[in-house]
């Protein structure tokens, strides 16, 4: 068996190498495209990787879906028992028992068997404070990691704060895990150019964050070979660049078929009573339907907009393999220059509470916006500050310093129009092992173990 370490470079394409990527640059005379799969989101995508099946086997059909019996949208759930099928450390283990396997951030990585897993994990704490911070198994590795590494930096994994910070962390303590525990096989998420990307584009002033990224990734190469690993090197998706969002839930309250619970003036989706909602992200979208006899008045309000590229009932979605019993009832995919919002408010005075802030457990979409602090704030940072001394205080306090400002986001991901900025990248220390020619993205996991045993 031969030792192997994935580093997952998120947003990493062929397009983006260059004058700013010399050790990335050392792979790329052998690398290849990945096909990605449909929905090309973080955790379709690394659920097709470990599976090598797509979402309708696999079931992570989003980052979150609506889980309709308990008539709730989550995103960003954390269990690994949400990922049906046997998983890459599974099929390792059955070629050699003595087989291990680090989970170092990819997602899902709670409530697991693989041997050794981190990952972001902040502390809600009784009086609504929200403290950084990772969950780790064994449960004793996360105290060793903050001695050694001090807190996980969740405000710079994500958020307006975001910065190499949370990827350099990672970094530190896949080789703390290397050194300690030697899994044969590690995988590594590497979240920086992800963010950058997504509020500059991919054709944005990136060169620092390109280059913040390759050092990190020299020195983990430079690392892993040092002690005998292979070692991969891909990517998720690529992100394209966007200039116009389409907000899906609008067009069905302007329709007539959402419905709206009024708290304190203000609104909040109820699922329930929605003849239909829509729950996006990135470029694409669920559309959940209640009545099967409503499915064609629904399809029409989608079809013709602006932006839509297609618009996909059951039937259609086995076609890309999304036709699994957690997708909508249709399904919307974005033109490459569009992407969804979560928004179904009319009227800004009545936008909900969590509409300013970083929520991504209680939004029903994903948010790229809360990458942004509110360009209307004279001085975001200062009232950041100005909240955190609130709560260091015992103070109630609120952090809505984030924008509801689409138009400030410029790259988005989800769909794939096959040009270079929007095909995953993969690249090895083993160029004989990685096919010429474009890999599916269900090939991925096969590959993994051919790093391991041939």
């Amino acid at each position: 068996m031969h030792r192997t370490v994935v580093l997952n470079v998120v947003g990493l394409t062929r397009a983006l190498l260059g004058e700013h990527t010399p050790n990335l640059n050392r792979l790329a005379d052998q690398a290849t495209d990945i096909e990605p799969v449909i929905p090309a989101v973080t955790c379709s995508a690394q659920a097709t990787y470990i599976t090598g099946n797509p979402p309708k086997d696999h079931g992570i059909v989003a980052n979150g879906w609506y889980f309709r019996d308990m008539n709730e949208v989550w995103l960003w759930r954390q269990s690994n028992k949400l990922v049906q099928g046997p998983k890459v450390w599974h099929l390792a283990k059955e070629h050699d028992p003595s087989f291990t396997c680090s989970n170092t951030f990819w997602w899902y990585a709670m409530a697991t068997d693989a041997d050794y897993t981190l990952t972001p994990r902040p502390l809600y704490l009784a009086d609504g404070r929200k403290e950084p911070d990772c969950y780790t198994n064994p449960l004793e590795l996360r105290e060793v990691l903050s001695e050694k590494l001090g807190n996980f930096p969740l405000f710079n994994f994500w958020g307006p704060m975001t910065s190499i910070k949370s990827s350099q962390w990672i970094a530190d303590a896949a080789k703390y895990i290397e050194e300690e525990h030697q899994p044969s096989l590690q995988l590594v998420y590497l979240p920086h150019l992800d963010y950058v990307l997504q509020k500059e584009g991919p054709d944005g002033d990136i060169g620092k964050d390109l280059r913040e990224i390759d050092t990190l990734v020299g020195d983990l190469l430079d690392f892993f070979a040092e002690r005998q690993c292979r070692v991969m090197v891909l990517s998720e998706y690529g992100i394209q660049k966007v200039s116009r969002a389409i907000h899906p839930n609008r067009l069905l309250r302007e329709a007539g078929m959402l419905s709206l619970k009024v708290d304190q003036g203000r609104e909040y989706l109820d699922y329930f009573s929605c003849k239909a909602f829509a729950v996006a992200d990135h470029q694409i979208a669920h559309v959940y339907v209640h009545d099967a006899a409503d499915i064609p008045a629904v399809r029409q309000v989608f079809e013709g907009v602006d932006g839509i590229e297609q618009v996909l009932d059951k039937t259609e979605q086995q076609a890309l393999g999304l036709d699994h019993e957690r997708s909508g009832e249709l399904v919307l995919l974005a033109k490459p220059d569009s992407w969804f919002t979560y928004y179904f408010w009319l009227d800004d005075s009545r936008q909900p509470d969590y509409a300013h802030q970083v929520e991504i457990h209680r939004k029903p979409g994903f948010d790229p916006c809360e990458l942004f602090f509110d360009p209307e704030l004279r001085f975001p940072k200062l009232k950041a500050a100005q909240r955190v001394a609130q709560k260091k205080l015992g103070l109630r306090y609120v952090m809505d310093v984030i924008a509801v400002a689409p138009e400030l986001v410029k790259g988005s991901h989800g769909v794939s129009d096959g040009s270079p900025e929007s095909l995953p990248l993969l690249m090895s220390t083993e160029p004989s092992l990685i096919p010429q020619g474009r890999v599916p993205a269900t090939d991925v996991c096969d590959l993994m173990l051919k790093h391991l045993f041939d």
